[in-house]
């Protein structure tokens, strides 16, 4: 009798962990073969893929498909192959496609995850409509003073770092923007470039450090849902040091903008506003028109789009910058390039690295473009189905709601189709600096959930490449990689194991 009851609970078990895995069979559509429970997803789930490396082996598997099948655990997910779909998502269609996603239960939320990045639906479009003007060139303008400053004590650090063997340009970097983002962000000098281990690089490092616990905790969020809604994505120190510190500062503000113009600010003038009010994406009145929706701006609201500014503000802008000075160490003819131009733009600008100068560095842009090409920090795009059913009408492939499509960024922009020989670093394949290859390179996304502060990112990343490369020549040292190897932990954004060490050499024709 045992013996029935212990087969009986097996068969369930099974059932249970495959009851999805017929979803893309029947519509014909091809994917590997799934494992119980863990579905393709096994590699990520246990650290030894990303995301965004799964995503790009799955792209590249099936070359003669418009889209593939995928399961991250039992949940039917499609990776994208084709730029017309990705235009459809993002844009055209975008109405079915709003929400990213990330979130594994609908209505259990971890309270840092509700800020412009992670949040679906109604709060999303309330934030963003909120946030709209955060990021508008009056204020990256206004702000840029702070990157000029923190751009001159790059130099000042580098020329310290120039007398090593070899540095990791990612660290270098990430220490850079770090203080950038504590200043613009918090009001705070927190100078990280002169003390490596301050508060702010520690709490940057276990963001972006997928420990053990983070992992199982995400397998099971995935697997279970519903049983484990109320775990937290995020470890319980950094929800701790995030609110402590916000909490802080609006203390020490008296919950009132202080003339510092910083992202504090912005939300504290944001918040005397009172509450915001947008058309709902969610949900609609008798007569089929949307209805109003607020959010009021709470504390946890306010400290939740802090904790995205912090994270995704120095991560991307840093991975970007220094690997862009990694290619440009292989790639030292166009480095000259570069470096000529640099020479020749900012003595207009009294040597200065202001606003105008670098909107003047069209071939560091190009640079900065390929490099994003290569190897974009945001390797991956995921939206998810928001309707009963929609249906791609180029393939005839209806899905339901609640299934999510991944759109593979790296796969696409080191595909042969759209960029020749992908592999090799070529900026002038930019013919202009401002050049898109829309639906194919879409290193900030697109359509309405593209990144919003991708202009400050921008400048943030190249006043950094910028600084290095007008008092130093950045070379391969005896353990750099051409091609580094990717961290296979990452989540959001991809990094590298080993970082991307790098020796600098004072150039002695330096302005």
């Amino acid at each position: 009798m045992l013996y029935i009851i212990l087969i009986t609970l097996v068969i369930i078990w099974y059932l249970y962990g495959t009851r999805t895995f017929g979803y893309w069979r029947k519509r014909g559509i091809k994917n590997d073969e799934p494992i119980p429970y863990f579905g393709n997803n096994l590699k990520q789930f246990i650290q030894k893929s990303s995301i965004a490396m799964l995503a790009t082996e799955a792209y590249k598997k099936y070359p003669e498909e418009t889209v593939v099948g995928f399961f991250r655990s039992t949940s039917p997910e499609l990776v994208i192959r084709d730029p017309e779909l990705v235009k459809r998502i993002l844009i055209t269609d975008f109405q079915h496609f709003y929400d990213r996603g990330f979130n594994s239960h609908k209505t259990s939320i971890e309270p840092l995850f509700k800020n412009l990045f992670f949040a679906d639906g109604d709060l999303w479009k309330l934030i963003r409509k909120g946030f709209s003007q955060s990021f508008s060139t009056g204020k990256i303008k206004a702000m840029f003073s702070i990157i000029t400053e923190r751009a001159e004590k790059l130099q000042l650090q580098a020329a310290e770092i120039s007398k090593l063997e070899y540095y990791d340009m990612r660290e270098l970097i990430a220490r850079y923007t770090t203080d950038f983002i504590g200043v613009c962000g918090f009001g705070i000098n927190i100078d990280s470039l002169n003390d490596e281990n301050s508060e702010f690089r520690k709490l940057g490092n276990r963001i972006f450090h997928r420990s053990f616990r983070d992992a199982l905790v995400g397998a099971l969020k995935y697997m279970f849902p519903n049983c484990f809604k109320n775990f937290h994505f995020l470890s319980s120190e950094v929800e701790t040091v995030i609110n402590a510190l916000v909490k802080k500062i609006l203390k020490s503000r008296n919950y009132e903008p202080s003339g510092k113009n910083d992202f504090i600010d912005l939300m504290l003038e944001l918040k005397k506003k009172g509450n915001l009010i947008t058309e709902s994406l969610e949900f609609r009145d008798e007569n089929g028109l949307p209805k109003l929706v607020e959010l009021e701006l709470d504390d946890m609201i306010l400290t939740a789009q802090c904790f995205v500014f912090f994270g995704a503000g120095f991560e991307t802008s840093s991975t970007s910058a220094s690997y862009t000075l990694h290619q440009l160490a292989f790639n030292m003819e166009y480095q000259e390039k570069v470096q000529a131009e640099i020479d020749r733009i900012l003595p207009k600008y009294n040597n200065k690295l202001t606003y105008e100068a670098i909107n003047e560095l069209n071939t560091l842009e190009k640079a900065f473009y390929e490099a994003l090409r290569i190897f974009p920090p945001v390797a991956f795009l995921i939206r998810k189905c928001t309707s009963p059913t929609y249906t791609f009408p180029e393939i005839n492939l209806t899905i339901n709601e609640g299934v999510k499509v991944i759109i593979p960024v790296q796969a696409l922009h080191n595909d042969e189709k759209y960029f020749h020989e992908p592999e090799k670093f070529n900026p002038d394949r930019f013919s202009t600096a401002n050049e898109f290859k829309n639906n194919i390179f879409l290193p900030f996304g697109d359509g309405p959930r593209a990144c919003v502060a991708s202009r400050l990112g921008k400048v943030l990343a190249m006043a950094g490449i910028a600084a290095i490369l007008q008092k130093f020549t950045v070379e391969p040292c005896a353990i750099s990689r051409l091609h580094p190897i990717p961290q296979p932990m990452a989540v959001v954004s991809e990094s590298f194991i080993g970082g991307l060490p790098l020796k600098l050499t004072e150039r002695t024709r330096s302005l």
